[in-house]
């Protein structure tokens, strides 16, 4: 189904974002100097624009003996909306040498920027110049509303819709989307719907993207009252239409994320799915956002299997671990363990996150022997544990009596990381040496010793016990030399 999206004005666009009570701002633009690697040409015009007074611009630029095409123009235009007068005047210039046949782009270019620098009726001159080339298009008026918007002249953006037609342009459906869009991005949702309502009796009716633009509008300020009223109003209009996801994204989007939103989406998801309308991947993502945030399972498996068995959606590895995370936070480590496993039969490959939240539950659960198993997963797939996970790992291990495991475990730690490690160094040393296996308590004692991970003096002393029992009094006195050197 063809969508007729709104218009956006030419590329170069102002920084600042203005909302309804913000004091009206200069924009700032981005400036040549900005642009790594420009030809020396385009470099040298732009340093004209930006360093001649106005007045000595068109002769300084004859002066450079260059000849120009619309293409360069085009390229110079978009990095001087911050000079609007010497940018005009090299407008004009580059004109001459043109034979005054200058590309649309360019046209357009010339009305944004004097508008958006709200030299307003010069911008109307230029139009006019460009109405009599028949050069005009939704383009050049989807810079105007944007123009006005930002600085805060709405009433202005609908007057220059409503006149449009004098121009030769359509007043059509897109039109009136992107005028919508220009207001709705600049935080004045409730001033493009009140517009709306005048509009849909007098001029144009809406579409689908229509409605799309306000419950974005609404989405970004926040108001589920409102978005609640517009699709109520939509619904009316138009009707059910599978196509229309970026309203049915949006709209729950913003119901989900208020008080006791979570429920309230649902009811509204149940309303669209018996009708086969359902939300884009956007939602799905904030609602099993919101389930783990609320723990609940129950909810996040309804939309879990909705997304994947009706939408045909394939959900991303940050959605995988939303539900692993909330399948870990219920102690279920075999459900977690079943989504890690289907992710990457699907392609969503685990990441760190993944493979750490599955990892440090098992942990946590003494569910070892599957702890082991995904440990090797995660080396091999060079996605280690971090190291609460591996300080974690390594007590677990020794309590069990896995000593291989325990060491398997401290060599993945000190190999990614390099401080707070005398804790587990420790609780290493000791634990091998009550498990019985005292050459290795003193060969990785040995290692510590070397990397300057400090041993406590009862760690040692533990281990002398047993050196002493074992008649190898020497290996203690070389190992306290060394631990007494550090």
């Amino acid at each position: 189904m063809s969508r007729k999206r709104p218009y956006s004005p030419p590329p170069p666009s102002s920084s600042t974002t203005l909302s309804p009570n913000s004091t009206i701002k200069r924009p700032t633009f981005t400036s040549y100097l900005d642009i790594p690697n420009l030809t020396p040409k385009i470099n040298t015009l732009c340093e004209i624009i930006a360093t001649t007074p106005s007045l000595s611009v068109e002769k300084t630029l004859s002066e450079t003996g260059y000849r120009i095409t619309r293409e360069e123009v085009e390229e110079v235009l978009k990095l001087s909306y911050g000079f609007p007068g010497q940018a005009v005047k090299f407008f004009r210039w580059s004109g001459h040498q043109l034979n005054d046949n200058h590309s649309p782009y360019s046209w357009n270019l010339v009305v944004d920027l004097l508008g958006k620098n709200r030299f307003f009726d010069a911008m109307w001159d230029a139009i006019k110049s460009m109405n009599k080339e028949r050069l005009l298009s939704l383009a050049t008026f989807a810079s105007v509303f944007s123009s006005y918007v930002n600085a805060g002249r709405v009433r202005e953006a609908i007057v220059a819709f409503e006149v449009m037609e004098n121009y030769g342009c359509v007043r059509d459906v897109v039109a009136l989307n992107s005028l919508l869009s220009a207001i709705c991005r600049d935080g004045r949702a409730f001033d493009a719907y009140e517009y709306l309502q005048v509009a849909k009796k007098m001029i144009v009716r809406p579409d689908s993207d229509t409605y799309a633009i306000l419950m974005e509008g609404w989405e970004s300020e926040k108001n589920a009252d409102s978005a609640k009223e517009t699709f109520a109003e939509m619904v009316k209009e138009l009707g059910w239409d599978p196509g229309n996801v970026p309203a049915y994204d949006s709209f729950l989007c913003t119901v989900i994320r208020r008080v006791n939103g979570l429920h309230e989406a649902m009811k509204f998801f149940d309303s669209m799915r018996v009708r086969r309308c359902y939300p884009g991947m956007r939602f799905f993502k904030v609602a099993l956002d919101e389930c783990v945030k609320y723990l609940d399972v129950r909810m996040a498996e309804f939309f879990w299997e909705e997304m994947v068995g009706k939408t045909g959606l394939q959900p991303n590895t940050q959605m995988y671990n939303s539900m692993i995370a909330l399948y870990c936070y219920q102690n279920d480590t075999d459900e977690a363990k079943k989504m890690l496993d289907d992710m990457i039969f699907k392609g969503a490959f685990p990441d760190l996150l993944s493979y750490n939240l599955l990892f440090r539950f098992l942990i946590k659960g003494r569910k070892l022997r599957e702890a082991s198993v995904v440990f090797n997963e995660m080396i091999k797939n060079e996605c280690g544990p971090d190291q609460p996970n591996c300080d974690a790992a390594v007590r677990a291990y020794l309590d069990n009596g896995d000593a291989f495991m325990a060491m398997k475990v401290w060599k993945c730690l000190i190999e990614n990381y390099h401080k707070d490690l005398e804790d587990t160094a420790n609780l290493l040393i000791a634990g091998l040496r009550d498990a019985d296996r005292v050459p290795e308590a003193v060969k990785y004692a040995e290692d510590m010793i070397s990397r300057r991970i400090k041993l406590t003096s009862s760690t040692l002393s533990k281990l002398r016990q047993s050196l002493v029992k074992d008649r190898k009094e020497f290996v203690y006195e070389e190992l306290l030399r060394k631990w007494k050197s550090l």
